[in-house]
């Protein structure tokens, strides 16, 4: 009994006590955190409420503005319809095949331009030249050459974010502390055992932070091929509806895409959360 007692004391007094310093900073911290999400929502309704309140006193022309309650009714109606599940979910699956396509090509090529200093010399300006393109030029081009489709969307995604990914996560790769690859070589190291046991695990917040880009980029990439290459999706319904003048079609996709934007950002975030955490 005698024994217990001492061992829950001596785990007791080993439990690092928080001072009143320390609680007043995490209580400021959660406070700010909290002030700062109501002024975010208190920014977006005001907003929401003066664009209302613009069309019902004919301020603007709902006609070529639409108006809060005007996108709503059509967001109701895409639902009712299916559409809404029809075009969101062909955009949101060709952005995260174009996502994980960039991420894997760019992860690949990197590691191959760390691995042989002669390669990279050569490739860099051609990377440098071809990320510096405004890619919608090319997205007529690949409807040329691979016609329209599911495959020329895919392509037109990867094409905006695959060369400045590498360039970022080459660069990356060769900051990392000269001194700890210095130490695997000194221990008999080769490498590879450079590569997997140094450079890639400090490189993991630059490879996060290439991911948050490029998930937007990839959409952004997808759009322009839909734009010009889709019957379905809501690139096309932007263009479609601008075409016919329905700018509550037009607004409505707009407004879907900046969900679909923030949801896919927040799982990236989330991912760096999980890895700040364990670290």
């Amino acid at each position: 009994m005698n024994t217990a007692k001492k061992k829950s004391d001596l785990e007791a007094a080993c439990i690092p006590l928080i001072s009143e310093t320390q609680k007043k900073y995490i209580h400021d911290h959660y406070r700010h955190h909290h002030l700062i999400t109501i002024l975010r929502f208190l920014v977006f309704f005001t907003f929401l409420i003066i664009w209302e309140a613009a069309g019902r006193f004919r301020l603007i022309d709902t006609f070529f503005f639409s108006s809060p309650s005007m996108v709503i009714s059509y967001f109701v109606q895409m639902l009712a319809d299916g559409s809404l599940f029809t075009h969101a979910g062909i955009t949101l699956l060709e952005t995260i095949l174009s996502f994980l396509l960039i991420t894997l090509i760019s992860m690949l090529t990197a590691t191959l331009l760390w691995y042989s200093r002669t390669l990279s010399e050569i490739l860099e300006p051609y990377l440098v030249i071809l990320n510096s393109l405004p890619k919608s030029a090319l997205a007529p081009l690949l409807i040329v050459w691979l016609g329209t489709g599911t495959g020329t969307i895919i392509v037109a995604g990867i094409s905006v974010a695959i060369f400045g990914s590498v360039i970022n996560l080459y660069t990356g790769f060769r900051h990392t502390d000269p001194e700890k690859l210095k130490l695997i070589y000194t221990l008999g190291g080769n490498r590879f055992d450079a590569f997997h046991k140094v450079v890639l695990p400090s490189s993991i917040p630059v490879i996060l932070s290439n991911m948050k880009v490029n998930i937007g980029l990839a959409l952004v990439g997808v759009i322009i091929g839909e734009f010009l290459a889709a019957r379905k999706g809501l690139g096309y319904l932007i263009i479609y509806g601008t075409q016919v003048f329905k700018l509550n079609m037009v607004i409505t996709s707009i407004i879907i895409l900046c969900i679909i934007a923030m949801g896919l950002y927040q799982c990236i975030q989330w991912l760096e959360h999980l890895y700040k955490k364990k670290k």
